[in-house]
């Protein structure tokens, strides 16, 4: 039975005819893999996730959790699942052996977590934030913070969280005010709140790691004065922190994952009889914003792939319901009572599913390419290989957070469409999976957030290197395409004119001489290279699927063409907009509204 999460064809597709995985294996660091071991993997996420997670989508979505005031309450089979992950080692599928991982490439893990995100978004929350945390531990902790706090983690024990936002500040970093005092023992005593953390609370693991933000006094005003901190909810003597829940955010989506409001250093419980959350200061004082990109990073990334995978589950249960639903006859038929045809055979309904697989299939690829980015990061052969991944990755990561985000929820509204009335009720799965998608646009920055940091640092960066770097990488793309001739060079040419026109909107924007214009419609411009970037993954993929038959590889070809010609042009007036420098939006003045 086809299954109505992912596409495991498209994945192996993706995998292994066009990211060539397989060839990772010659790198030492994943010498003991192989395409069986990738497989076993695949194939164990698969069933886990179906046969553990999806099963209780609706339950902990209805019976969201709740807190009476000393417990939060979450449905029993949240817990069972997250057990069974446990088992799977799938936690630490990407990490070394010497903390319990499997020292699997990363692209491979990306692709097996991404079925749990597609099944129960709200229970994959868990372990997704806890991977991101433990990563963030390996790379900036010490050896000790490694072997108390990570080793758990990868074994299921522990769960991790990031705390950055406050009720104050929210996106605003430079503003947060919990505090840090240093003690004579090498710990410090935390307190402040911190608001909108995921997994903040619960009885289901045996602790809780969570990683936060915090001002040391006397240090730096601003983000420059921000450290991290270690501050579980358990020491390690096994008294109680001074971590109280203070009470829970109440969600549209992804119900099943708690999220709180925490307070640190209230004086509940105090350790050692002195107020405040004991924390572990990571790395050195005031570089705490710069430790926690790298869980935030991942993060976003994690955060595109779960919008990819709720886009795509809504997809498949459309095209399943557009092929089973019989209703009404083709234009043309003379017969009132003729049979009924399948709604699928409607061309405005293949309009919808055509357009919806050309997001969320072009929105996966974009997921795993990064994921290949990133294994060439840490083991590619030379280091200006390992250079360029790491640029091409920074400029991609606002693309691959938002894009997904904004247009695999598209797919799901467009899944609700399909499904017709049927589609906004709570019987079936379509109404949920948009609820739970919405999420994403706001989880680990907004689209504004996404394209500030796009327009006014990654594509300008180190002199303009990381743009550079996309339109020669995707260049080479287009060379490829043009050498094959036919069809693939008419796509070719309307990607390369995009490039292109990017790059000129760029220059000008840049010109301008007033970055308050320069980043007015930053959010335009997100979307539009986010456009110019999937359309490079379509052409990519038209490319890997030249020269072979069948129904999946037509497929590939048609949905390539949809979006080349009915998404890409919507590009250029987009650009027009910007290259106008147009003012409308720094000029309404809030009487106006």
């Amino acid at each position: 039975m086809r299954s109505l999460l992912l596409s495991r064809r498209d994945l192996d597709f993706l995998l292994y005819e066009w990211l060539d995985v397989e060839s990772l294996t010659k790198r030492e660091r994943f010498a003991e893999h192989g395409r069986d071991t990738f497989d076993a993997a695949l194939d164990l996420a698969t069933d886990v996730a179906t046969e553990h997670f999806a099963t209780h989508r609706k339950i902990s979505d209805s019976a969201e959790p709740t807190f009476d005031g000393e417990t939060v309450t979450i449905p029993s089979e949240v817990k069972a699942a997250l057990e069974v992950f446990a088992e799977t080692g799938i936690v630490g599928a990407g990490m070394d052996s010497s903390v319990g991982g499997l020292q699997m490439p990363a692209v491979v893990a990306q692709a097996c977590f991404a079925w749990f995100h597609a099944a129960n978004v709200g229970t994959a929350a868990y372990p997704f934030l806890t991977i991101a945390a433990a990563n963030l531990l390996r790379a900036h902790g010490t050896p000790e913070q490694i072997e108390t706090w990570v080793t758990p983690m990868v074994e299921g024990r522990y769960f991790g969280t990031m705390c950055l936002s406050e009720p104050q500040a929210g996106s605003s970093l430079a503003d947060v005010t919990t505090r840090a005092e240093p003690r004579d023992d090498g710990t410090h005593r935390l307190t402040g709140n911190k608001m909108w953390i995921s997994g903040g609370e619960h009885d289901l693991s045996e602790n809780i790691v969570h990683l936060v933000l915090a001002k040391i006094p006397g240090g730096p005003a601003g983000v420059k004065g921000i450290s991290l901190f270690v501050v579980p909810r358990i020491l390690e003597n096994g008294e109680r922190n001074d971590v109280a829940l203070a009470g829970l955010n109440h969600k549209m989506g992804y119900r099943g994952t708690v999220n709180t409001l925490l307070n640190f250093g209230e004086g509940r419980s105090t350790p050692g009889g002195e107020p405040g959350a004991v924390g572990y200061l990571v790395g050195e004082p005031h570089r705490g914003l710069s430790y926690m990109f790298h869980m935030m990073n991942e993060a976003r990334v994690g955060v595109g792939a779960g919008a990819t995978a709720l886009g795509y589950a809504g997809y498949l249960t459309a095209l399943d319901y557009a092929r089973t639903r019989p209703q009404g006859r083709l234009a043309g038929a003379k017969d009132p009572t003729s049979p009924q045809v399948p709604i699928i055979a409607h061309a405005d309904v293949r309009r919808m599913l055509l357009a919806a697989k050309s997001y969320v299939e072009g929105a996966l690829a974009l997921n795993l390419y990064c994921g290949r980015l990133l294994d060439e990061e840490t083991t590619g052969e030379t280091d200006d290989d390992r250079s360029r991944a790491n640029l091409l990755l920074e400029v991609l990561t606002p693309v691959a957070k938002s894009w997904p985000s904004q247009w695999c929820l598209a797919a799901n509204d467009l899944a609700i469409q399909i499904l017709g009335g049927y589609g906004y009720t709570r019987e079936y799965d379509v109404e949920q999976l948009y609820r739970d998608n919405r999420l994403n646009a706001i989880h680990e920055g907004t689209h504004g957030i996404q394209g500030l940091d796009l327009l006014g640092r990654k594509v300008v960066m180190s002199g303009g290197a990381g743009l550079e770097l996309l339109t020669t990488t995707i260049g080479e793309t287009v060379a490829r395409a043009r050498g094959a001739g036919g069809e693939s060079e008419e796509l070719a040419g309307a990607l390369d004119a995009a490039v292109a026109r990017v790059g000129e909107v760029t220059a000008a924007l840049w010109a301008a001489g007033d970055p308050a214009v320069t980043l007015a419609n930053s959010s335009v411009y997100l979307e539009a290279v986010g456009h110019v970037v999937v359309a490079w993954m379509w052409v990519e993929q038209f490319l890997a699927a030249d020269g072979h038959d069948g129904d999946f590889y037509d497929g590939k070809r048609a949905a390539a063409r949809y979006f080349l010609r009915y998404e890409l042009p919507k590009v250029g007036p987009q650009l027009d907009l910007l290259a106008s420098l147009d003012r409308t939006t720094l000029d309404v003045r809030d009487e106006w509204f």
